[in-house]
């Protein structure tokens, strides 16, 4: 590379004549961010440089020191930093339910880092929070709610707009638990699939309701929460002495990409008065496509609220995750701390687009402009044919392997997702007679041919035991840029890696 014509970070702006200087930098850094870019969507380069940890950390001396470094150095920083980082825009990287790396939504995240301004008000933010107004509105008409009314916010993570949801369904039911805290309510419960995510329980323990107050639904063969199996434990609950509060159905979990039967749920909801929120984030991008979106039928009945994470299957840059409620004001009323420094009562225009009030954060990131300059550039439909595609995909992956030598599935039928779930039997294993010793051995060869797709660096994917059933893998497809070749790439992959096991 070439030597900078400038020494330390002084010379940069705001110095006097820091402009040449300033622009050069920036310059080099936007090369190396391109050549990442370009190198990312090269199959023939690995998606993952890997090192143990204690290895990289003597690799490279990442410690802070007392003195400024050059210019120079700061480059080479930033191209380590890249050089060890997981090429999630990949398009054999499968591990995460957010993958691959949008140009458009790329562009909006350097100009919301230009912009460089906090979500809380109108004042500091304006062409944001009207941004925010109008997609919160568009995603709601979607939904199907009336005119597109309600109310929502983009928080930090669907973990976050669970807790949000639980937050609301609590103040809902008992407005006095926020200036009196949870002794002035009975014990609550919520109610969740088993195989719902984590942070239900997460959100129950962080508002002070408590794990052990979450009721885990059972789920059926292929993961979907049982009606049946809701109504005895609310009755349950009830006659425990507990108040059934919240319902959590899940659309698109994370393991099996399973839908809930929400007409069902919501009809059990309504008959006990307990608040329904759909946690979609996952699968609430399905609503985008008129292929699949019956596998949200019900959603438009969510009492409540929706969470939905367009970092997941619409593959914005993360973060972008959105909470759409149902009921205006609510949020507002539940969260508003009336901080007389920021939201001041006598300011000179429409006080509704100071939206920080009704969030639990005061410093909010502007997630919106990714996901809004996205949708203008693809249109709703380019958002469908993309889904679409991974969708397709995942059909692929599943008619492929379904009657493949050396594959099982974990459950029987087509996904519902693009969550492909299966075991791979390496040569050795397949005909031992054996029950338990065959489980044994099984629950250890995802993790070594994980262990060795990494350090090939070839490809990533996921893998869990779930219940009583031992590792699997757990394929996901959400990227934009992978192929019916990946697919068979990632097959051949697994089978060259687990031959010997």
């Amino acid at each position: 590379s070439t030597r900078s014509p400038f020494k330390t970070h002084v010379d940069l702006l705001p110095a006097l004549d820091g402009d040449l200087k300033t622009m050069t930098f920036l310059q080099e850094v936007v090369d190396i961010l391109l050549a990442y870019i370009t190198e990312s969507f090269d199959r023939e380069t690995k998606v993952i440089d890997f090192h143990y940890p204690n290895e990289l950390l003597q690799r490279n001396n990442w410690e802070l020191q007392d003195e400024p470094e050059t210019l120079d150095d700061i480059l080479i920083s930033c191209r380590a930093t890249l050089k060890y980082a997981i090429k999630t825009a990949h398009p054999r990287y499968f591990n995460q339910l957010s993958t691959g790396l949008d140009m458009v939504g790329l562009a909006a995240d350097w100009l919301t880092s230009t912009a460089n301004t906090n979500m809380f008000t109108y004042e500091v933010a304006p062409v944001f929070v009207l941004l925010e107004y109008v997609t919160l509105k568009k995603m709601r008409e979607i939904i199907g709610w009336e005119d597109g009314r309600g109310d929502g916010i983009f928080s930090p993570g669907g973990a976050i707009s669970n807790m949000y949801a639980m937050l609301l369904a609590r103040f809902k039911m008992f407005p006095e638990v926020k200036e009196k805290g949870m002794s002035s309510v009975p014990r609550l419960a919520a109610f969740t699939s088993e195989h719902s995510h984590f942070s239900i329980k997460k959100g129950a323990a962080a508002l002070g309701i408590g794990t052990e107050s979450v009721i885990c639904i059972k789920a059926d063969e292929s993961g979907k929460m049982i009606p049946a199996d809701l109504e005895r434990k609310i009755l349950e609950a009830k006659q425990k002495g507990f108040v059934p509060f919240f319902v959590s159905a899940t659309a698109g979990t994370t393991v099996y990409g399973a839908f809930d039967p929400l007409i069902a749920i919501s009809d059990i909801c309504k008959k006990y008065q307990v608040w329904f929120h759909v946690d979609g984030a996952w699968g609430g991008s399905l609503i985008m496509s008129r292929m699949h979106k019956w596998k949200l039928d019900g959603v438009e009945r969510s009492v409540l609220k929706l969470t939905w994470n367009p970092h997941k299957m619409m593959a914005v840059p993360l973060q972008c995750s959105a909470l759409l409620v149902r009921e205006e004001g609510l949020m507002q009323n539940c969260n508003q701390m009336h901080a007389c420094y920021l939201f001041q009562q006598d300011k000179h225009y429409d006080l509704s687009y100071d939206t920080g009030d009704k969030a639990l954060q005061c410093g909010r990131h502007v997630d919106i402009f990714k996901l809004w300059l996205m949708w203008r550039a693809k249109g709703t439909i380019g958002f469908e044919a993309q889904i679409d595609k991974c969708l397709e995909l995942s059909e692929y992956l599943y008619n492929k392997i379904k009657d493949r030598e050396g594959y099982e599935m974990v459950f029987n039928g087509k996904p519902q997702h693009t969550n492909v779930c299966f075991w791979y039997l390496p040569p050795g294993m397949r005909y031992m007679e054996d029950k338990e010793e065959k489980k044994k051995r099984l629950h250890k060869v995802a993790p070594v041919i994980k262990a060795r797709m990494m350090e090939y660096g070839t490809t990533m994917v996921s893998y869990q035991p779930q219940g009583d059933k031992v590792n699997f893998f757990r394929m996901v497809i959400s990227n934009p840029a992978a192929t019916f070749e990946d697919i068979d790439f990632l097959i051949e992959e697994i089978e060259r890696l687990g031959q010997d096991l």
